[in-house]
């Protein structure tokens, strides 16, 4: 549960609205960004960063040097608390 603290915390920062990337500006952004973990729901990766969500769906997880976690749901509503 520990490795996920950074995750809750990042989606907590984050507002409902996502921006959408082609690959290769992704994982430019990614190598900026450096997040600790990209998550995946199908087609999609994405992490949280400044405020919003970023996503790809072109990219695959070899493409990444992070650890790729699989989500359940990728949803437009903000963190409930």
């Amino acid at each position: 549960m520990a490795e996920f603290v950074p995750a809750m915390a990042a989606a907590s920062e984050a507002s409902s609205y996502r921006i959408k990337f082609r690959r290769a500006e992704f994982l430019e952004l990614v190598d900026a960004a450096k997040p600790r973990f990209i998550y995946r729901r199908g087609k999609n990766h994405f992490f949280a960063f400044d405020g919003f969500l970023m996503y790809c769906q072109q990219c695959r997880d070899s493409d990444f040097s992070q650890r790729v976690i699989d989500s359940i749901e990728l949803t437009n509503y903000q963190w409930q608390t």
